[in-house]
């Protein structure tokens, strides 16, 4: 984990931290991505600290550090075995505490950049690598100051974009060093890449890819219309595209959704509504793409069946109105409407 150096503006230097080269990890994913997420703020409120880093795994949150605690956590229970065996985890909360400071004076010296004086402002930078099929697909870092990207670097030509004329004061600074620009270089391609590769290792059993299960709820308005709840479960990574879809087609009218969320195995579930006339349900279906998926899972809305008893995989009650076998490379497609009250 880097800390940003001060040196009279934003970005100026990243601090690099070595680890011994180790072959790809074994896992079941051919995409995974380490980022790092730091955040100051001029003025903090409601008890949250001044000060935090993220670092996530795949989407997940792995550890964290915060001006409060002034320790760097492990945020999962694998995570523990990397802090007894990376040499250099022990460093992880005295890089973090100077890159506090150093944060600091760089959002003092964005406020006289901008001329803001007084108010809520805040200073965040974000940067990560991704491996695909076991090599670098792509390193990022960037800063933003109150949530608009400041600057950004491209390690290809090892330049740096800024997005307006106060961030180019930044720019001519960093410009002025190119070892910088070198030394951020080599942290994204082969630094943080072994980070990754140490990271996967051990938390390889949490990182499988797992199938989403998806379920119909079905509820009866007082007018004319009935809601359907798909609820997908069990799911991550925690990317998933989940649509209603009449006939085949997107539709949009009168549908709701949640978040997804997190679930206490580390896995992910998500909810979308629909309102429709029942003379209508046999024309929709629950539409879910998934990483985990070699192709979409489709759940249509069909009236309910003969009661078949318990289901494998599931729990409740339900009906199961429908079982076709997909074409050769498709998954099946088991429908399955719950019966009211017994979820």
């Amino acid at each position: 984990m880097p800390g940003k150096e001060s040196g009279g503006g934003v970005g100026l230097q990243m601090s690099i931290t070595l680890f011994s080269f180790l072959p790809p990890a074994s896992s079941s994913s051919s995409l995974h991505f380490l980022y790092y997420s730091y955040t100051f703020v001029s003025k903090p409120s409601q008890g949250l600290p001044q000060f935090s880093i993220l670092e996530s795994l795949d989407g997940q949150p792995i550890a964290h550090y915060d001006s409060h605690m002034k320790e760097y956590l492990s945020l999962v229970p694998w995570m523990e075995q990397v802090k007894k065996e990376e040499p250099l985890w022990k460093e992880y909360t005295k890089i973090a505490k100077k890159a506090e400071q150093d944060f600091g004076r760089n959002l003092v010296t964005l406020k006289k950049y901008y001329n803001h004086s007084e108010g809520f402002h805040i200073l965040q930078w974000r940067y990560g690598c991704e491996l695909s099929y076991g090599w670098l697909r792509e390193g990022s870092d960037q800063d933003s100051y109150d949530g608009m990207t400041f600057i950004s670097f491209d390690k290809e030509t090892l330049g740096w974009t800024a997005s307006d004329t106060a961030a180019q004061l930044s720019k001519r600074k960093l410009e002025g060093n190119p070892s910088v620009a070198k030394h951020i270089k080599y942290y994204l391609e082969e630094t943080c890449i072994e980070i990754l590769r140490r990271r996967i290792t051990y938390g390889k059993e949490a990182l499988l890819r797992k199938e989403p299960i998806a379920m119909v709820t079905s509820k009866a308005e007082v007018i004319q219309t009935k809601t359907h709840i798909c609820r997908v479960d069990g799911f991550f990574p925690k990317d998933i595209k989940a649509t209603w879809r009449k006939d085949g087609q997107i539709w949009l009218q009168d549908t709701l959704h949640g978040l997804v969320a997190p679930n206490s195995d580390g896995t992910y579930h998500f909810w979308l509504s629909i309102r429709i006339n029942p003379s209508e349900q046999n024309h929709f279906q629950c539409h879910i793409e998934h990483d985990s998926l070699n192709s979409p899972l489709i759940v249509v809305l069909k009236m309910p069946g003969e009661y078949l008893g318990r289901i494998e995989g599931w729990k409740g009650r339900g009906f199961l109105t429908k079982v076709k076998k997909g074409t050769e490379g498709q998954r099946p497609l088991v429908v399955l409407e719950i019966a009211p009250g017994k979820i």
